[in-house]
């Protein structure tokens, strides 16, 4: 089977057995972005708790991080991990936004097309290609997919790719291989986080109960 068929296979296959998830996780926009910077290298219940201790002391906006002292948002977003640097790159992303946009992500996100706007985000220090993606599909309905380790880990072991393959190169693979569609995109991405937490474990997978078996 080529890549593009066996692509749209598991698409279909992984959205029959998890239906819509409903990802990301945010009550607005601004928290998708803030989760996407600190779920670099950590878990996303790790991610949860350093985004209550930001909303119980309100700090959950572009206002308040710009005006917030580092020490404070270290302390408060600890649970996620790497929280110095972090703390640091959520500033560098407010001032970005502060600097530029009036701290207004519906004016960023309306000042360009995608890649654009992607290489915008991208300038910003310590947002990478996976952060930035997260950022433009689930905070700004932008239609791009995000490459995570899950979906190389799950496309490589069907051999559709080897398992460190070019970020770019799998981007551009599995965009040109299902629908081009936000909808599509998320719930593709979703539904491969899912699966790789729930069968497709890095060390001890699943295999004989995944729903992608036989595939």
């Amino acid at each position: 089977m080529k890549s593009n068929l066996k692509i749209e296979k598991i698409r279909q296959k992984l959205f029959k057995y998890y239906g819509s998830l409903n990802w990301w996780p945010a009550e607005t926009p601004f928290e998708v972005c803030v989760g996407a910077i600190l779920t670099q290298n950590t878990a996303w219940k790790n991610v949860e708790k350093a985004i209550e201790n930001l909303k119980r002391e309100n700090l959950l906006s572009c206002k308040a991080l710009t005006e917030a002292e580092l020490p404070l948002i270290a302390r408060l977003i600890k649970p996620s991990g790497y929280f110095n640097q972090k703390a640091k790159k959520l500033k560098e992303f407010c001032s970005f936004l502060s600097e530029n946009y009036n701290c207004s992500l519906g004016e960023f996100f309306n000042s360009g097309s995608v890649e654009e706007l992607r290489g915008k985000l991208l300038s910003i220090w310590g947002i990478g290609k996976e952060t930035a993606d997260s950022i433009l599909l689930y905070a700004g309905n932008k239609p791009i997919f995000v490459v995570d380790a899950y979906t190389k880990r799950i496309l490589s072991r069907h051999g559709i790719c080897e398992e460190n393959i070019d970020y770019e190169k799998l981007r551009m693979l599995i965009e040109n291989s299902i629908k081009k569609s936000v909808e599509y995109y998320n719930e593709f991405h979703a539904a491969l986080v899912y699966i790789g937490k729930d069968f497709c474990s890095k060390k001890k997978p699943l295999c004989d109960r995944c729903p992608l078996k036989g595939l």
